[in-house]
């Protein structure tokens, strides 16, 4: 069975939105368009979602 391929966000699933890929501390997540600002702009907000995001600096 394949791994679903969701936003760590919304938790939507490429069924429902389109997702991409990037990597983070040799692994990998996924993340919607709709939430791709907040990976770039406000980063602290993904704490408990993304490993060591606690240590992302304000931006």
């Amino acid at each position: 069975m394949a791994e679903a391929k969701q936003c760590l966000v919304c938790k939507k699933d490429s069924t429902e939105t389109p997702v991409t890929k990037f990597y983070y501390q040799q692994s990998y997540f996924y993340i919607c368009p709709q939430h791709i600002p907040v990976l770039i702009h406000n980063p602290q907000e993904l704490v408990g979602l993304l490993p060591d995001a606690d240590k992302f600096e304000k931006g």
